[in-house]
């Protein structure tokens, strides 16, 4: 019989550069990883889909901007204004709010806020730190703004089509749903 595991609050591996503390991983589950994050002010993950993972984000605290659907005009800005075909819309998520992600669906989410936002951040199948720890390295060698070429490269090895930038800043809030 395998022993689970038990984290005091905190714990877990620290992923600095991705802002975000793997929980539980691959080394542990073959189904899926946990992470908990920390969503800078300004940051936007970009619009993007997996053939293959499914997510769920469950807002923490602070406020999210969160994309779950297929825009019925997919526009190579900013994603916040897409509409679905039955007219679903970006939502503004605050604690307590969940964003369920299939296999093939685009979405995205930001913090629109100038204060941190944390949410607990759930994918399977398991393995995801790995690009986390890769696109966390191109974050932090990028220094300001991430060069959008280099971040779909990342992408792309890791089942992640890119639709839209990942933007990160306090000059990139906004304020809209």
């Amino acid at each position: 019989m395998t022993d689970g595991l038990m984290l005091p609050p905190g714990g877990g591996t620290r992923i600095p550069s991705a802002g975000m503390t793997l929980k539980i991983g691959a080394e542990r589950s073959a189904t899926w990883s946990m992470f908990e994050a920390e969503v800078a002010p300004g940051f936007d993950v970009g619009a993007h889909r997996h053939a293959a993972a499914e997510e769920v984000f469950y807002v923490l605290d602070g406020e999210l901007d969160l994309l779950a659907f297929e825009p019925e005009t997919m526009t190579a800005g900013d994603w916040r204004a897409w509409t679905s075909g039955d007219g679903a819309t970006v939502l503004r998520g605050g604690p307590g709010s969940v964003m369920w992600v299939p296999p093939g669906c685009p979405h995205a989410f930001a913090n629109p806020l100038d204060t941190p936002a944390r949410l607990l951040f759930l994918v399977a199948p398991s393995g995801h730190e790995d690009y986390l720890a890769e696109v966390g390295r191109a974050l932090a060698s990028a220094g300001g703004a991430p060069d959008p070429a280099v971040i779909a490269a990342v992408r792309a090895r890791h089942d992640i089509e890119q639709l839209t930038p990942m933007r990160r800043g306090p000059a990139q809030i906004s304020t809209t749903a």
